[in-house]
């Protein structure tokens, strides 16, 4: 079964809560992968903090249309919690 982000939150400068629909729940900081033009206005703290759960795509998005997917959401939290174990 594919993750699906089912909760998220701003939580502080660009990063991001996220739970997912198995229960796993972290903080991720994503401050390098605001690039491209599509990332461009995630670049202001305000835009970033708008983001939200699209409940039709299961991942966070932002007013401007910007999205990460919901699978690479996951396997950076879980290499990050991996990480912190060792």
């Amino acid at each position: 079964m594919l993750p699906r982000v089912v909760d998220a939150r701003h939580a502080g400068e660009f990063r991001v809560w996220l739970r997912f629909s198995d229960g796993f729940s972290g903080e991720i900081d994503l401050a390098d992968q605001l690039w491209g033009p599509i990332f461009e206005p995630l670049k202001s703290i305000d835009f970033f903090a708008m983001l939200r759960v699209d409940p039709d795509t299961d991942t966070i998005t932002w007013p401007n249309g910007a999205d990460l997917s919901p699978s690479w959401l996951y396997e950076r939290l879980k290499a990050r919690a991996v990480a912190a174990a060792e």
